[in-house]
């Protein structure tokens, strides 16, 4: 009996010293480990988030790409994710900004290879030994996600997204001035549909766990701390979370609201009628998801009809302008007609692997079947988009 007085006198002292003191800053090393993907479609402010990540803490695997005039403040992007991106691509003979549906199953079979995997994970564990918490980030990487997604897991990490959103007609308008495309407004407008609509889709299956959030370019120039801290809360980002105050007067320096050099209207890019409005309708719904608790079933359900409809769309476009291609072909074939043949294919390339029945029928017939007809056949041939 007599302890239990000392006790009781002892535990107001206690109170007021806890009460004052500093908690110890916790150690990185000791943070889950956490591979952060931020996706979207090229010139949509995914070099911005990244840079924000890498000044606060998260690690960019090195090296980087170096800056160039399009992007002086430096890009974030890995240098061996985006060769590695690259080769995978030319192997599946798709393009950065691809509008093809069809390219999604292209680049899915790429990355369903196991070597692929293996190699993609050991590149990955090799980083967490600098820090737990890395950041990915290329304009290539939306067509493999699965196969990062998998590269995560195998290392023990949980993958967690990041999809910048940003007006189309301000992607499109970035592209054509600072890459000089000459592909045409109503080709990019359609591989930003493409992009997107397949982006959202990839990371669906993180929505139960917190594991995706979508954040508006000029949300994050307009007040960058607040969407940055944002994407830390929500993914769980240690490092994000603990930021200290040095790292934040960094981010002041590198965030210029000025990168938002390109403007103008949708009404700009003087779009064919039914791209104009499915454009419309998928940045509409797209940022239901960039608002608090937006990311539900009903937008989900939503975005699949637009996708459902691009894809018609696309097809029917294919199916009306296959007089164009097969021009084009013969123009591609003249030429290189005219400066000898092409040489010998080496014995060491893969050989190209041959399409799916539904992939030789003709455009032209694959048009005549009701969208509703297709949509069925490409459930049951396990190509549902």
């Amino acid at each position: 009996m007599s302890d239990q007085p000392a006790a009781q006198s002892a535990t107001p002292a206690a109170a007021q010293a806890d009460a004052f003191a500093v908690p110890a800053d916790p150690d990185p090393a000791s943070y889950p480990r956490k591979v952060l993907f931020v996706a979207g479609a090229g010139r949509s402010g995914t070099s911005t988030m990244a840079g924000l990540m890498k000044i606060l803490g998260l690690h960019v695997p090195q090296p980087e790409v170096e800056p160039d005039e399009t992007n002086p403040k430096g890009f974030a992007e890995p240098a061996w994710a985006v060769e590695h991106h690259t080769r995978l691509l030319r192997e599946a003979m798709v393009q950065v900004s691809d509008s093809r549906p069809d390219a999604w199953f292209e680049t899915g079979r790429v990355s369903a290879r196991e070597p692929e995997r293996i190699a993609t994970a050991e590149w990955l564990e090799g980083h967490f030994a600098v820090n737990p918490e890395l950041v990915v980030k290329d304009p290539r990487l939306s067509w493999f996600l699965s196969l990062w997604r998998v590269a995560a897991i195998r290392c023990d990490a949980t993958p967690v997204f990041a999809t910048m959103l940003r007006p189309p007609s301000e992607v499109v308008g970035s592209k054509q001035k600072y890459y000089a495309n000459r592909l045409g407004s109503a080709h990019l407008a359609a591989s930003w549909l493409n992009m997107l609509l397949h982006t959202e889709r990839a990371t669906r299956e993180s929505v139960a766990d917190g594991g995706r959030v979508f954040v508006r370019y000029g949300d994050l120039l307009d007040d960058w701390v607040r969407a940055t801290s944002h994407v830390g809360e929500t993914l769980g980002l240690q490092h994000i979370v603990n930021a200290k105050s040095e790292r934040i007067r960094d981010g002041h320096r590198f965030v210029d609201p000025g990168l938002r050099r390109v403007s103008g209207s949708l009404e700009d890019l003087g779009l064919p009628k039914r791209l104009h409005d499915l454009t419309a309708e998928t940045w509409n719904e797209l940022n239901k998801l960039a608002e608090p608790g937006g990311d539900q079933p009903e937008v989900h359900q939503a975005l699949d009809q637009i996708r459902e409809t691009y894809v018609d769309l696309y097809e029917e476009s294919e199916a009306i302008s296959r007089s164009s291609v097969v021009a084009a072909e013969q123009k591609s074939r003249r030429g290189r007609d005219k400066n000898g043949p092409a040489p010998a294919a080496s014995t060491a390339d893969p050989a190209p692997e041959a399409g799916s029945a539904a992939d030789r029928i003709p455009h032209g017939l694959r048009a005549a079947i009701p969208p509703s007809v297709r949509r069925g056949l490409r459930k049951v041939a396990g190509r549902e988009r």
